[in-house]
């Protein structure tokens, strides 16, 4: 009789600690899936800023300076 208290004793703790890394499991997986989404936002941001520097060195190269000018003043040079 003491037997069986036990081996259902023992399963309950089982139990406990499974749910515990279930919860744990869902959510660093859930933290995880946010992290990339705030990388792909970021990647977003520098393509455009990417496009956009390389129309502001297209028309400074249309206005007549060279190429290496073109980025330096872009970059903020003068």
């Amino acid at each position: 009789m003491t037997k069986a208290k036990k081996e259902s004793q023992k399963c309950s703790g089982n139990k406990k600690i499974m749910f515990a890394y279930g919860f744990i499991q869902l959510g660093s997986s859930f933290i995880s899936a946010l992290a990339l989404a705030a990388i792909a936002f970021g990647f977003c941001s520098i393509k455009k800023e990417s496009k956009l520097f390389n129309k502001c060195v297209s028309e400074v190269i249309e206005k007549g300076s060279s190429s290496s000018e073109a980025v330096r003043y872009c970059n903020g040079g003068k």
